[in-house]
């Protein structure tokens, strides 16, 4: 049995949230859900899962679209679950990068057959919740952080912003997918509003945007997390 792996529902209807999440930790597995788009993909950069189960009909857009933005900076596995069975649909999800569809409804034996299957290679590749780098430690599961020992005094915007960087580290994160993802998909265009919280992140990281140690700009694109060396 595999076990220990986190995994992201996102599903809008809630009674197969509770359905799964109970096959789920049953198997020893860690879950969290979404009931939405954008809490799926604001979860999915934050939490750093090891398997997404993606429903293609939420409410407020088409899971392909949600498959899409994920494959522009992670290749976590996605599971679809779909009442869509015609061929022409699975083809076009796995496509866009899907590794395993399910139609509903769909027996638990199968579907966790299917888990078992997609996290067999992906276990020893999943983001831990605490990350070290350097001398900076991140827990996201109590969500703290503190340098050198000493607690920075993170807002929960600013703690989402760390945690999706340095999950992603050495990685470029490009602009768009942070302000999908933690402040949501009518929030796209506000680079400016973004620069604002990487300009407070940086002064609690002591950090300078002309000498990097942790947040470099990649001017008009994004930003990278770096290792934290000293200077």
């Amino acid at each position: 049995m595999s076990v220990g792996a986190r995994i992201l529902v996102i599903d809008d209807e809630a009674p197969i949230r509770r359905f799964l999440r109970v096959a789920l930790v049953a198997e020893g597995h860690e879950v969290i859900e979404a009931g939405s788009a954008r809490d799926g993909l604001a979860l999915a950069a934050r939490e750093a899962p090891g398997l997404i189960v993606l429903d293609l009909g939420l409410p407020d857009a088409d899971g392909l679209s949600v498959l899409r933005d994920l494959r522009g900076w992670t290749q976590v596995p996605v599971l679809i679950l779909s009442v869509r069975a015609d061929e022409a649909g699975k083809v076009e999800a796995l496509d866009a990068g899907a590794q395993d569809y399910v139609v509903k409804p769909f027996g638990m034996k199968e579907f966790l057959a299917r888990v078992r299957g997609l996290l067999r290679d992906r276990l020893a590749e999943i983001v831990p919740s605490v990350l070290t780098i350097g001398p900076l430690r991140i827990d996201a599961a109590d969500h703290t952080a503190a340098l050198d020992g000493q607690a920075l005094h993170l807002t929960r915007r600013e703690f989402d912003l760390l945690w999706m960087l340095a999950s992603h580290r050495g990685r470029l994160v490009t602009q768009e997918m942070i302000l999908k993802a933690i402040w949501g998909p009518a929030h796209v265009d506000d680079s400016q509003y973004l620069r604002v919280y990487v300009r407070q992140l940086r002064q609690k990281l002591g950090d300078d945007a002309a000498n990097p140690r942790f947040i470099a700009t990649e001017p008009g694109i994004g930003y990278r997390f770096l290792d934290g060396a000293e200077r």
